[in-house]
Order: structure tokens, then C-alpha cells, then sequence
């Protein structure tokens, strides 16, 4: 027996961000999420040049959907690299990709990032992809809990995207369908805020359309402070009904990609960031994806604060940037161990030290994972002391092996028994013989190895 789907779609730009970076579609044989990460550049251009290159597969599949699936979803890694080439602006834009081809009876699905496919079935969800983030790495080590997972300061940290650089490496997978099962594929935005429990009731709602809508609303009343886009479908038997046209949402509904220019790249300018930075507005880390686009090492902070010194002293103005470097802050390296300094992390010759050590730490950098100790090593700013201590405490450790140390098998020799000297005897006196000693022979140690212990290690 073949299947259709009847299918819906909705994406809202939510109650914080200023713009809308998620991408959703919604055919007769696609169901697409993509969801842009543009840190500097703009999300919402790589997430609509993926849909626009993966949505071609919303056709009657061939006889490989999967390898079909895949080669779009490297289209859409070559479209972004021709995009970022010819708008250097643009450098760091990526997005997500969670996408199902569905061909009757089941769904190829490619996956790339940390949006969610599901599939409700008898009341039941289950969850079909698996996120490529940090955290989830954790959970799947046994490190921390989903719980703990839902508010890890790290938990927005994707480890895989499509990004124009790195080849996108999608999981590749198919799953079977049946009459009545409802399927949602949606953004960070809304799976990051509700629970399955929750995500199973709103996904049950009839009509399909009022789900979709619930699904939106109680993300956002459940405190999203990002983009939540959903794509939802439900499984109905083949009559022969025609289909409706495809929901294109989101960025993808503008298609910004098509009209990029040096003017559109949504980036702050240099003067721009630094009013806001002046005023001391509360900015929300997604917030400062549109701000410039940070090097490789270090952040665009520490860097407006250098400069800011530098240019203070070679102007004659040294105690004036001296006084400006002590309203900061940065984690860094102290002899091994991760510490936390006050000033900025430069030294000039001839002007006062811009920095110091206002506190250590018992954590060595050696003990936490790569990627931040990479970013402690090379000082990471910060705007205060309390938010430099809420970023050491929320520092993920790794784990390492205490090996096992065996007892050693070699038994101790028995020792030789002693014998007394010979006496001479007198005329006036018999002399008290001596009595032989008896042996005395000592345990064997046990051979069997001692038992180490291997965990996670580290100082709070």
C-alpha cells in the first residue's frame, strides 16, 4: 500500500531577534527545515540557498533517494561557497539541514546540525534525528543528563553544519511510514524549549493546521528567544487526491540570497557595535551574530578593546586606555591552570601593565575539552568578574583514564633459619645452649592486578 502526505508549515521571527534566519518547505515529497548560523554574516541567506537547492527534490524520488538526497544537500555546501566568495562579508554563514524525501511507504532522510525531525505513531514520538552539538556528544557519553542538556551554557554549540568549507557529512537513514502517523521537522527555536511530552500533545491537535499554529505559540510562550519555524505533515491513505502547493516559509519565502549586495550582508558597523558597546545595552548572544565576524583567535571584544588601548597610547592618551582596560575582563591561562584576569591581554612596551590576575583557579586546562581549552589558551573576553566566573563554572570537562596499577606477583623469598653461635664450655659454668629459631615465612603478596578507576576529573 502507498501513502500521500497532507502537510503544513508556519515560521515566526519570534519575540527577540530582528529578523527571521530559519528556512522551512513543505511538499507533496519534501519536508525541509534549515536553519541559518551566520555568526557576522547572515543566517538567513544560507538557509534559503539551501532550500532553494534541495527543494528540487520534490518529485516522484528515483530508485535512490538517499544518494539523491545527499548530492543536493553538497549543492547547497557549493552554493554557499560561491556565495561567500564573491561576498567575503558573508565568511562564517552556515545552516542547518534536517530533510525527508518521501516516495509512498517510507522517508530518506539527510540530516546535518542540531534542528529535529519526529514521528508520532499511536501517541508515541519518537525522535528520528540525532543533534550534532556539543552537549548531545556529552549526553551520549554519559556525562550529563537531557535535563542538564536543555540549559547547558554550551548547548547552542553545533559541531557539524553546511557551511561552504567543511564537506557537510550528513547522516543518511530511511524510515518506514503508516496510515496516521504524523511527522515535524522544526528548528532549535522550538525543540529547545519544549519537552516530548509537550511536543506529542500540540503534534496530536486536529486539524493539522491548528497543530502547526500550537506548536508556534506555546514555543514562544515557553520562552523562546529565537526563530521557531515547524514543518508538519500527517500520513493518509493514497486517494488519488491532488496535492496542494508546497509552503515555503521563513527566509526562504524572500529568497535574500538572490539579492545579496556589499550593502545587505546585515553585518554592524565598527561604529555601530561600538555605540551599542558604549551604552552598555544587554546583548543577547545570538544578538551578536550580526555583529562583525570575529578572527579565528580570540574575540571581537578583546579586539575592540586592544585597539582602543593601542590607539589611546600612541596618541598620548595612556592613562585614559589604561583606565578603559580595567572595566575588562578575560579567561586565560595561568601556568597550566585556567584563571581569570582584569584588564586586557596585551602588553606594551614602556606603558603599565594592562593586566593582572584577580583570580586562580585548581582547573587545569588539560582537563577540559579541546575546544574551549583552545579558547581559554588564546584569553577569552568577557564584559565583567560574574560573567567570568559563570563561564569557568560552565566550562565542560573530558574524561580521563586513571589506569590500573597490579600488585606485584613476585612472592618474597622464605628467609634462611638462623643458627646460634657455638659455645665453649668451663669448668665453673654450663652455659644455657641457644634454641634453633623456628622459620618464619611470610605471605605471598596476591597476584591478582588492583582495580583503577576512570571518570571525569577535574577542580570546582
Amino acid at each position: 500500500m502507498t501513502f500521500r502526505l497532507r502537510f503544513t508549515a508556519l515560521s515566526d521571527v519570534g519575540r527577540v531577534r530582528r529578523d527571521n534566519q530559519d528556512s522551512g518547505y513543505a511538499g507533496p515529497h519534501l519536508l525541509l527545515i534549515a536553519d541559518g548560523v551566520g555568526g557576522a554574516a547572515r543566517g538567513d541567506i544560507a538557509s534559503s540557498a539551501a532550500v532553494e537547492a534541495i527543494r528540487k527534490l520534490d518529485v516522484p524520488p528515483g530508485n535512490d533517494p538517499l544518494s539523491e538526497l545527499a548530492a543536493t544537500i553538497h549543492l547547497a555546501h557549493d552554493r554557499l561557497a560561491e556565495i561567500v566568495e564573491g561576498h567575503p562579508d558573508l565568511d562564517g554563514t552556515s545552516t542547518t539541514v534536517s530533510a525527508a524525501v518521501f516516495d509512498g511507504t517510507q522517508l530518506a532522510i539527510g540530516h546535518v546540525g542540531d534542528s529535529r525531525g519526529y514521528l508520532l505513531r499511536d501517541g508515541v514520538l519518537r525522535q528520528l534525528t540525532d543533534d550534532h552539538t556539543l552537549v548531545q556528544s556529552l549526553v551520549d557519553e554519559g556525562r550529563i543528563t537531557e535535563d542538564e542538556a536543555r540549559v547547558h551554557p554550551h548547548r547552542n554549540l553545533i559541531l557539524r553544519a553546511v557551511d561552504g568549507v567543511h564537506e557537510p557529512e550528513p547522516d543518511l537513514f530511511t524510515t518506514e511510514v503508516n496510515a496516521g502517523d504524523r511527522l515535524l521537522f522544526c528548528s532549535d527555536g522550538c525543540s529547545g524549549v519544549l519537552t516530548n511530552h509537550a511536543l506529542a500533545a500540540l503534534l496530536a491537535i486536529d486539524p493539522l493546521e491548528t497543530a502547526t499554529s500550537r506548536l508556534v505559540s506555546a514555543a514562544l510562550d515557553a520562552g523562546s528567544s529565537d526563530n521557531v519555524t515547524v514543518v508538519v505533515a500527517e500520513v493518509l491513505e493514497d486517494d488519488d487526491e491532488a496535492s496542494p502547493p508546497a509552503f515555503v516559509v521563513g527566509a526562504a519565502a524572500s529568497a535574500p540570497h538572490l539579492r545579496i549586495s556589499d550593502e545587505s550582508t546585515g553585518n554592524l558597523s565598527d561604529t555601530e557595535f561600538a555605540a551599542l558597546s558604549e551604552e552598555g545595552l544587554p546583548l543577547d548572544p545570538e544578538d551578536l551574530r550580526y555583529a562583525p565576524q570575529p578572527p579565528r583567535r580570540g574575540s571581537a571584544l578583546r579586539i575592540l578593546a586592544v585597539v582602543a588601548v593601542v590607539v589611546a597610547l600612541l596618541g598620548g592618551a595612556g592613562w585614559g586606555a589604561y583606565a578603559y582596560s580595567q572595566t575588562r575582563y578575560y579567561v586565560s591561562d595561568n601556568s597550566g591552570k585556567v584563571a581569570i584576569f582584569k584588564g586586557v591581554d596585551l602588553d606594551i612596551w614602556g606603558a603599565p601593565p594592562l593586566h593582572h590576575l584577580v583570580k586562580s583557579t585548581d582547573i587545569p586546562l588539560s582537563a577540559i575539552e579541546p575546544y574551549f581549552a583552545t579558547e581559554v589558551r588564546n584569553g577569552k573576553a568577557v564584559e565583567s568578574l560574574a560573567k567570568a566566573e559563570k563561564y569557568v563554572a560552565g566550562l565542560p570537562l573530558k574524561c580521563a583514564d586513571t589506569s590500573t596499577i597490579p600488585v606485584p606477583s613476585t612472592p618474597v623469598p622464605t628467609p634462611t633459619p638462623l643458627k646460634a653461635p657455638t659455645r665453649t664450655a668451663t669448668p665453673t659454668r654450663t652455659p644455657t645452649p641457644t634454641p634453633t629459631p623456628t622459620p618464619i615465612t611470610l605471605p605471598s603478596p596476591s597476584t591478582t592486578p588492583g582495580t583503577g578507576t576512570s571518570g571525569c576529573t577535574g577542580a570546582k
